[in-house]
């Protein structure tokens, strides 16, 4: 498998990361506002795209079948048929297992499946749940996004000590940085949803963290495969994995907490 330049941050990949988001922001912030079959289509679309950079990172051999399997669970949802969605999730991550020919690497094989098809479906039923799905959705996307902007910014200005040892662009100053920064967002989007203010204040920072959560998490799994970027499909980001793993993780949790915590969306004034 050919290794693409790793995107760490480097000064020089500043422009390409600018006019990538501003291409990907529009559309994604489109496509949410939308939702249903819009949304639907994009995250199946994107689920294929994640599955192509996660065969590409543990050079596995299952491409045709692990690709159209990432497509199945958003099917029943261009047509409105939620249930057949949940039903096929986990029905695909069964037969995910058997794509890869080496029993050893078949876990390896259905958890990738998990990974890269449960975060988009997990954005999906965040925009689609029983609370103001447009507001949550869009609000949680402004504050991954306002993490990794004020993490990046700051962990280039101060420097410092790394996060981990499996991301050396990632330090403590501009996790702290993002952290704060998101803090500070989740007071504006108190003032947009009419919730209360030291709630939004925590779930800001709790944002940030779970997002650089799964950033790192992400990094651990590029470099366990002795991979510097999932592909080169965003210019000066590395691949689609690299750019959402963050937000993936906070849709997962999200919808979790939401989920089985109910009351905490009146509380953010997030109920409809």
């Amino acid at each position: 498998m050919a290794r693409s330049k790793q995107h760490d941050g480097q000064p020089g990949d500043l422009g390409l990361r600018l006019l990538s988001a501003a291409v990907l922001i529009p559309f994604a912030l489109f496509v949410v506002w939308e939702g249903g079959a819009w949304l639907a289509v994009s995250c199946g679309v994107f689920a294929s795209l994640m599955a192509y950079e996660w065969v590409r990172m543990t050079a596995s051999p299952s491409m045709k079948s692990f690709v159209p399997l990432a497509i199945q669970p958003f099917v029943p949802l261009v047509i409105g048929a939620p249930v057949w969605a949940l039903w096929l999730f986990p029905l695909c991550a069964v037969l995910a297992t058997f794509t890869h020919p080496l029993h050893e690497k078949r876990g390896s094989e259905a958890f990738g499946y998990l990974y890269i098809t449960g975060m988009p479906l997990a954005l999906y039923f965040l925009r689609d749940g029983p609370w103001d799905g447009a507001a949550v959705a869009l609000i949680f996307m402004g504050i991954v996004w306002g993490s990794d902007s004020a993490a990046y910014f700051t962990g280039r200005s101060i420097g410092g000590p790394l996060l981990h040892p499996d991301s050396p662009s990632k330090t403590w100053s501009g996790a702290i940085g993002g952290a704060g920064f998101s803090a500070l967002c989740g007071l504006l989007a108190a003032y947009i949803a009419g919730g209360n203010y030291i709630a939004w204040f925590a779930m800001g920072a709790l944002i940030s963290i779970f997002a650089q959560f799964g950033d790192l998490f992400e990094s651990s799994t590029k470099r366990r495969h002795g991979v510097k970027d999932s592909s080169a499909l965003v210019p000066g980001h590395g691949g689609l994995l690299d750019r959402v793993d963050g937000l993936g993780f906070v849709c997962v949790a999200a919808l979790l907490v939401f989920s089985f915590v109910p009351p905490l969306l009146t509380v953010l004034g997030l109920n409809l």
